[in-house]
């Protein structure tokens, strides 16, 4: 039998060490909310590195009258562990919502404080992907419908006012006129619906920067002429597995409803930025499958616009959901389909002055395919 003896204490370094190696945001602070430790992760958390956020407090990052500090407040007068839920961390240098906050005294330093923290938002964007997907079915099911139920007949109504239109009178030749025009409606409606049939997607090897690339110009030459593009791209990322075309609609899509916000709103420095990153740590079941990908490629619009209205946030990748006068709302839940089908992601983040689309996709794999197009 060993004897039993004191365990070797674990050292500081050795604790850094740890804390560092660790996938979530980790924060040290003194009694005077001074940055003692942050680790990486906690670096792209804050979007500062851990030689400027020494220079500061976490004052000069969040307003005094956030919830955290009345959490750290509780931590250090009852000397215990505290945890808060959904907690939004607002600020010009902030932006995060849905953050679970742990804060822990530390023993050997009076009033320091040690925080984690963890963003469910990825948890919840997963969530509303399956949601998208089964409105998204939802609409398939209903555009098979209407294209065997409806537009048979509509047909038939469209040639009947064009005979009658030939042989009435003047007034009666604006109402055949009328018909016709309302049929066309909505057999174009129909149209639209039908782009969400369920087809397999013939995927290769998409260079996403020429995608970008492709997008940007077809935006400039056009309904983006007089906004300023910005673009940030990480030349080292490999191919991503995917369909080029259907990558294009679904990027010129997200371009087009950022010059409307624009334009909309009368900014007359208006600007969209385009970037790409390389980012670990998320993953996603392949619809059809059990297989998971990798999702570690990152691609962002972001415009300078009004923002989007709370109430249409959580909804605005479903069917019909919009906030355009003129809009059919199907824009968007196509390109929530799209990237569900590539297997991917699609964040929004949206605040007046800053709306940025977030998509996770998947890279090319050995068994993939070569090249890129």
């Amino acid at each position: 039998m060993v004897p039993a003896g004191p365990r070797p204490a674990t050292t500081r370094t050795d604790a850094t060490q740890i804390l560092g190696a660790l996938p979530i945001p980790v924060v040290m602070l003194d009694a005077d909310n001074r940055f003692l430790f942050v680790n990486h992760a906690a670096e792209q958390f804050l979007s500062m590195s851990a030689s400027q956020l020494a220079l500061h407090r976490l004052g000069d990052l969040l307003p005094e009258d956030n919830p955290i500090f009345l959490l750290l407040s509780q931590v250090r007068q009852g000397d215990v562990t505290v945890t808060d839920h959904d907690l939004a961390l607002e600020s010009p240098r902030l932006d995060k919502h849905g953050i679970t906050v742990h804060g822990t005294p530390v023993a050997d330093l009076p009033g320091a404080v040690l925080l984690t923290l963890q963003d469910a938002s990825g948890v919840r964007a997963l969530d509303r992907q399956l949601s998208f997907r089964s409105a998204a079915r939802s609409v398939t099911g209903m555009a098979a419908i209407l294209a065997h139920e409806v537009k048979n007949p509509l047909s038939g109504i469209r040639g009947a006012a064009q005979l009658l239109e030939t042989s009435t009178s003047e007034a009666d030749r604006e109402l055949c006129v009328l018909i016709r025009d309302e049929a066309d409606r909505i057999r174009a409606l129909v149209d639209r619906m039908e782009i969400f049939s369920e087809k397999p997607i013939d995927r290769g090897a998409v260079n996403i920067h020429r995608v970008l690339e492709h997008v940007r110009r077809l935006a400039q030459s056009g309904f983006a002429a007089h906004i300023r593009f910005t673009e940030l791209y990480d030349p080292s990322l490999p191919p991503v597995w995917g369909n080029r075309d259907q990558l294009v609609q679904v990027l010129l899509n997200l371009v087009k409803n950022a010059a409307e916000a624009i334009t909309d709103d009368g900014n007359q420095n208006g600007e969209i930025v385009l970037s790409t990153a390389y980012q670990h740590g998320m993953r996603l079941t392949v619809p059809g499958s059990r297989a998971r990908l990798d999702l570690p490629l990152l691609v962002m619009v972001r415009d300078n616009g009004p923002g989007i209205p709370d109430d249409l946030r959580l909804h605005l990748f479903e069917p019909f959901v919009t906030s355009k006068s003129s809009g059919s709302g199907l824009g968007l839940a196509l390109v929530a389909k799209i990237v569900g089908d590539h297997g991917g992601l699609i964040e929004l983040n949206s605040r007046p002055g800053r709306t940025e689309f977030r998509l996770h996709l998947p890279v090319i794999s050995d068994g993939d395919g070569d090249g890129g197009y």
